[in-house]
């Protein structure tokens, strides 16, 4: 026997006045009955009829010129219902119109999320005062009152579900992601990447190399002949031109997946004096932080796409977009306020 329990929630016994209640009222203040009698026959408190008596009570003008008072059901109908349209919260889209035309230039044309937006406009002390919160700005979006559409969200379109696949054994090239120390883990020290390459079409196109910096979320993005060890290597040298001699300092490690063109990376990790990790097969998850970073990629470089005519120009706009798109994780500063700043520490103490 199943003993179901008994709510103890009391049913919501209030319910605001109609215009036939009020229309009994006339009638029995007409008739010189008391409040008291009204309220009773009713059913509801002294209080409630006294307050509306007062509210629709005016003064006429006798055919004399004398005046007097009396309470009209159209008259307390009429205030009631005043009353109730300015109950709510109020929208407040006439007052922030200004950043409402800036948040939607922003995640239309610069492909910010309304958080980024927000926590972007705070930091820098934008309109205090005269802004949404990001809840607000999405409701906004969701009511259709803004020229955003969810389809402008890439975020919050529906992703296809994930189709289980059958691995094959791999093995794990070099040093395992095991052996990364805490401090790697926990982001404490500046200079750790992630590594990783992004196709275009399936065959005979070029490819994508990226790497994250796991601290500052800073990224760099070369675009290499061929998804080969060489072409990674050769891509890799260049960093040394860029950082010379801090190059041991900037980059620390590098974490890679087992993906056959990051199988000589020992070359580097030897010419830097650098650590290389690997992740464990089919676990893009441990190194996170660079594949959220290739969905960003994505916006601008969907799958199938051929990566052989992005020109130069192309790639260095969206580098610098995702370097300069100010993020929540890092206090809505940008991976580029946040290097810069690493490096400045490296330059003081050097």
């Amino acid at each position: 026997m199943v003993v179901q329990s008994k709510s103890t929630t009391s049913a919501r016994s209030f319910k605001h006045l109609s215009p036939y209640e009020r229309g009994q009222i006339y009638v029995l203040l007409k008739e010189g009955r008391t409040q008291n009698d009204i309220a009773k026959v009713l059913g509801r408190s002294v209080s409630t009829i006294c307050r509306e008596i007062k509210k629709g009570t005016v003064k006429q003008l006798n055919s004399n010129l004398t005046t007097y008072t009396a309470y009209f059901p159209e008259t307390g109908q009429a205030v009631y219902e005043k009353n109730r349209s300015h109950c709510g919260a109020k929208s407040k889209m006439a007052q922030v119109e200004d950043f409402l035309k800036f948040a939607e230039e922003k995640i239309i044309k610069d492909r910010w999320s309304p958080d980024t937006v927000v926590g972007a406009c705070k930091l820098e002390f934008k309109w205090q005062g005269q802004m949404v919160c990001t809840k607000t700005l999405y409701n906004y979006i969701d009511q259709g009152l803004l020229k955003i559409k969810n389809i402008d969200l890439p975020l919050k379109v529906r992703l296809k579900p994930k189709v289980a696949r059958l691995h094959k054994n791999k093995r794990v090239l070099g040093k395992s992601i095991e052996q990364r120390p805490q401090a790697v883990e926990n982001r404490e020290e500046f200079g750790h990447w992630e590594i990783d390459t992004v196709s275009g079409k399936k065959s005979k196109d070029a490819a994508l190399l990226t790497l994250t910096e796991r601290r500052t979320r800073s990224e760099l993005i070369f675009k290499i002949p061929e998804k080969s060890s060489s072409a990674v290597n050769q891509a890799l040298a260049s960093l040394e031109q860029l950082y010379g001699q801090h190059i041991n300092k900037i980059i620390r490690s590098i974490t890679a997946d087992n993906g056959s063109e990051f199988s000589d990376l020992s070359a580097i990790a030897q010419a830097w004096n650098i650590e290389v990790y690997y992740a464990h097969p089919y676990s893009s998850w441990e190194r996170g932080t660079n594949e959220r970073h290739n969905g960003l990629l994505r916006r601008f470089i969907p799958k199938g796409k051929a990566l052989s005519a992005l020109s130069s120009g192309t790639i260095e706009r969206i580098q610098n977009w995702m370097n300069q798109l100010p993020r929540k994780i890092l206090g809505y500063k940008t991976p580029e306020q946040c290097f810069i700043e690493e490096l400045q520490k490296i330059a003081s103490v050097a």
